[in-house]
């Protein structure tokens, strides 16, 4: 195992036993190498106050970066910050195009909230063939 490796290992796992500090100090420089599972892992601590103080700015830099490399989670939590104008100003179109994203990566919470998209006419037309589309993909785990 790689020292990169070994870093992204313990820093996920202090993620996960909720010590943040510790955390970001072994997250951060591999989300400044680029790191697309680390960015997403310090988007979250910034979005959240986790173990620092919340900086919506900072947690949507790292989120982009994150998705823009393909990244379903942190694609679809972009998506949720366009949808909920959260670290962003709302825009459900553009939320609809990074769930999207995410959907078509096979992550079933996107694709439900597409389907519910399409259903309602949200940051997309109306076309209830497309949600059911959405919805069917989501419930079957594809």
């Amino acid at each position: 195992m790689s020292d990169i490796e070994m870093d992204l290992s313990s820093g996920l796992a202090a993620f996960e036993a909720k010590h943040f500090s510790r955390a970001m100090q072994l997250l951060s420089p591999l989300a400044e190498q680029g790191h697309a599972e680390a960015q997403y892992r310090v988007a979250i601590q910034f979005q959240n106050g986790l173990g620092m103080a919340k900086n919506e700015a900072n947690a949507l830099v790292w989120m982009r970066k994150a998705a823009d490399q393909g990244h379903a989670l942190a694609q679809h939590g972009l998506g949720f910050m366009y949808m909920h104008g959260e670290c962003v100003d709302k825009n459900e179109a553009e939320a609809a195009r990074w769930f999207r994203m995410a959907a078509e990566q096979g992550l079933s919470g996107s694709q439900m909230t597409l389907g519910m998209m399409y259903e309602q006419g949200l940051g997309v037309e109306k076309n209830t063939e497309e949600a059911s589309k959405w919805y069917k993909l989501a419930e079957s785990g594809n």
